[in-house]
């Protein structure tokens, strides 16, 4: 049977936990995976959804980092103007493609081929 109280409160609790779920990506911090330390910083001032992001790589095994600018990728908002869910993030350097997916997991292509996974927490 067709509650609307219920389901519109169900709709909004959704909304909450997808939210939270996401923020803590979308909001930066570092993510810690077997091989390598990533610190994902926001480069946005007072703005309520940011898109660019500055990713800083760190080889646990070398000791050796690297520094890229990257950008949020987020689903489409239901006005069309306003982004959804974080989806990932990404952060090109020559032929190489690094994303931080929305469920924490550091993935390296290279030239379109899948070349590195690794899943990771969020710290």
């Amino acid at each position: 049977m067709f509650n609307l109280k219920n389901n519109v409160k169900y709709f909004f609790l959704l909304t909450i936990i997808s939210a939270t779920l996401f923020a803590g990506v979308a909001n930066a911090g570092t993510l810690k995976t077997k091989n390598y330390s990533i610190k994902i910083k926001a480069n946005c001032e007072r703005q309520p959804i940011c898109i660019n992001y500055i990713y800083v790589l760190k080889n646990l095994k070398r000791g050796k980092s690297i520094n890229l600018p990257g950008k949020a990728i987020y689903t489409q908002g239901v006005d069309e103007y306003t982004p959804g869910r974080l989806i990932r993030h990404e952060f090109r350097n020559n032929q190489y493609l690094y994303r931080i997916t929305a469920d924490n997991k550091l993935q390296v292509l290279k030239s379109g081929k899948l070349i590195l996974q690794e899943q990771g927490t969020l710290k």
